[in-house]
């Protein structure tokens, strides 16, 4: 009977993961070694896309790939993980329980956006987190051109100043006049518990943000939270009312609901701490790659974060690793000393900066060209090639 690597995922995590070990197979030329992906669907959702209109295009089919590599896709939803037993418990698509027995696990489930204990949060607000929220709030922007005129309609707010929030606010102008007509006075309201505009990005990169944020009409409510949701708006924790229709949460990710069945030390946002082979502490046979991985990139005290940037290159390490471990040879320390940001500013363009400290680079069109490479080329799945797709599966490959 052949030994069984099951992968959990199939988002950035899980992809390289299956493709690093499918590679290392290959080298060692083992056949006795069976691959499996457990997910919801044979598909790479883009993710870091999900701000953009048309997202229900920003899939990537999975099938061809993996049949190209010889890696097993196993459709359905993992409801529970034995470690003790290496055993894992899924409902498939019709909703009946199956189970997968592994010899090794590589636990690369992703991440969810939190919704707080809010009043009206869950009813009233968006996201742009999984592809069908991002689907349902585009078709309610295009629904608004139905809407009476008002400032509620023409208005959206945006809860949170992170990464995603900027992105989201930043594009969101040139969407609703998509939807409303050029001349339509729209209002893009970002609400950010920080002291100052873009605070967590740095010194860096806030002149860039402050600038497109000025130039694109998006505003910025600073030392504010949100305190409740309805139908028509927001209501600030300091008593201020906005009316909108729009209302899109950006704030606070945390780890799969999985990593939690699978015992061992998580950081705040319930990553699982994992060793320099990304195993996870504690567990002889469980991985852990993606947005699920606590794990340091460097000497210097930095730890991958929930990007595609680090999921990747975590993916490509912990499938190289797991099959290493089966196949008793010698596995690649996790290292990702480069770290880059470039973030979408939307119609005014984009910033990219190199290092922790984020070191301007470039800013504006330049930089916006570098974004819509990576969000439309680099982040993608190899094509169905077997050569070419285990060959980009090398972990030693630069993410950024």
């Amino acid at each position: 009977m052949k030994q069984h690597i099951l992968v959990i995922g199939a988002g950035f995590g899980g992809v390289w993961s299956a493709l690093g070990a499918a590679r290392l197979l290959d080298q060692h030329d083992r056949n006795d070694v069976q691959i499996s992906v457990l997910a919801p669907q044979a598909e790479l959702r883009i993710r870091p896309r999900f701000y953009e209109p048309d997202v229900h295009t920003m899939t990537a089919p999975l099938g061809d790939l993996f049949e190209a590599v010889g890696v097993k896709f196993v459709k359905g939803v993992a409801d529970s993980i034995d470690t003790e037993n290496k055993r894992v418990t899924y409902s498939d698509t019709f909703g009946s329980q199956g189970t997968l027995n592994y010899d090794r696990l590589v636990l690369a489930a992703g991440s969810r956006v939190i919704r707080p204990a809010l009043e009206g949060v869950i009813e009233h607000a968006f996201d742009v987190d999984q592809i069908e929220e991002a689907a349902r709030l585009e078709a309610h922007i295009k629904s608004l051109k139905n809407v009476p005129p008002s400032a509620a309609r023409n208005t959206v707010v945006v809860a949170g100043g992170g990464f995603t929030g900027i992105e989201t606010a930043t594009e969101m102008p040139a969407r609703l006049r998509a939807a409303l007509g050029a001349d339509a006075d729209i209002r893009v309201i970002v609400v950010d518990r920080a002291p100052q505009i873009a605070a967590s990005l740095g010194d860096g990169i806030r002149p860039a943000i402050v600038e497109a944020s000025k130039a694109l009409g998006v505003e910025w409510i600073v030392n504010a939270s949100v305190a409740s949701v309805d139908a028509g708006g927001v209501t600030l924790a300091d008593g201020q009312r906005i009316e909108a229709s729009t209302v899109i949460w950006t704030v606070g990710f945390r780890a799969s609901p999985l990593t939690e069945q699978v015992a061992g030390t998580r950081d705040l946002q319930g990553r699982l701490h994992v060793d320099g082979n990304l195993r996870v502490r504690g567990h002889d046979h469980v991985f852990a790659a993606g947005d699920t991985a606590y794990a340091a990139t460097d000497t210097l005290g930095n730890y991958a974060a929930m990007s595609c940037q680090h999921a990747i290159s975590l993916g490509r390490y912990a499938g190289n690793n797991v099959a290493a471990d089966l196949l008793g040879v010698e596995p690649m320390t996790y290292s990702q000393p480069k770290y880059v940001t470039c973030l979408d500013l939307g119609a005014w363009g984009a910033v990219y900066t190199e290092g922790w400290d984020r070191q301007l680079k470039l800013i504006g069109p330049e930089a916006k060209e570098l974004k819509t490479q990576i969000n439309t080329v680099w982040i993608y799945p190899p094509a169905a090639d077997r050569a070419a797709a285990l060959a980009a599966a090398d972990p030693s490959i630069p993410v950024a």
